[in-house]
């Protein structure tokens, strides 16, 4: 319950926000319950290569991918998605997944204003990634530097939700990190809630439980969106 009213508090004022997990762990569907906390007055666009998302809300713009054809032409790319999205006047945007050049452009949207923008990725942890996101930069063919990619995240991403599925089977949120800047050459991630596994018992289930490192970055934020965070949320 405090981590749902916190990460309601987070897409309430905007956050952008990064799920990331393994394959089948219910990133998908982690983003669609977190797509349900945006205002229905706002205008949200969607990409995906399947739709896949079953946002509730009035104003939502649904664009999807188009395979090329027999010939090799026709090809309409994530990417392409993106880019057209910025003129199309949104709120916010939400692309299913970024797994290759397209992330450039996101990254570049959520530094341009794009603010509350939602994609998923996947890594094996929170930390990993910041990894990934930096290695599919990198694809895009762009000239920069490492240091200059990793500013870009730093500034682009405020959250990074980590969802898993464990040896028995379940889904479950593991993690949830606010992006804290650069420090010694690398994206520093604040814990703010965190699973921790105990063992498993004797019917093969994963026992643990969440740990809360008792602070936020981002109450100010909270607070300047008018959804205060009360402190028993983060205890």
């Amino acid at each position: 319950q405090n981590m749902s009213q916190y990460l309601q508090c987070a897409v309430g004022s905007k956050c952008n926000i990064l799920v990331a997990g393994g394959t089948g762990s219910g990133k998908t569907t982690l983003l669609n319950a977190l797509s349900s906390f945006i205002p229905s007055s706002e205008r949200i666009l969607t990409i995906e290569d399947s739709a896949e998302l079953r946002l509730q809300q009035r104003h939502v713009v649904r664009l999807e991918t188009r395979p090329p054809n027999i010939e090799g032409k026709g090809e309409i790319s994530i990417r392409d998605l993106v880019k057209n999205a910025l003129r199309m006047r949104p709120d916010r945007i939400v692309v299913g997944e970024v797994r290759s050049v397209e992330v450039l452009d996101m990254i570049q949207a959520m530094n341009t204003g794009h603010e509350g923008s939602m994609t998923t990725v996947h890594a094996n942890t929170a930390d990993d990634a910041v990894t990934r996101v930096v290695t599919m930069l990198g694809m895009a063919g762009t000239k920069l530097t490492e240091a200059m990619m990793l500013q870009m995240i730093a500034r682009a991403i405020h959250l990074i939700v980590f969802v898993n599925r464990q040896s028995d089977g379940t889904r479950r949120l593991s993690a949830v990190a606010e992006v804290n800047g650069i420090r010694d050459g690398q994206v520093e991630l604040h814990h703010v809630y965190q699973y921790e596994q105990w063992g498993v018992n004797a019917q093969g289930q994963v026992e643990g439980g969440f740990t809360s490192s008792g602070r936020s970055l981002l109450l100010e934020r909270f607070m300047a969106h008018g959804l205060p965070l009360h402190p028993s949320c983060l205890q």
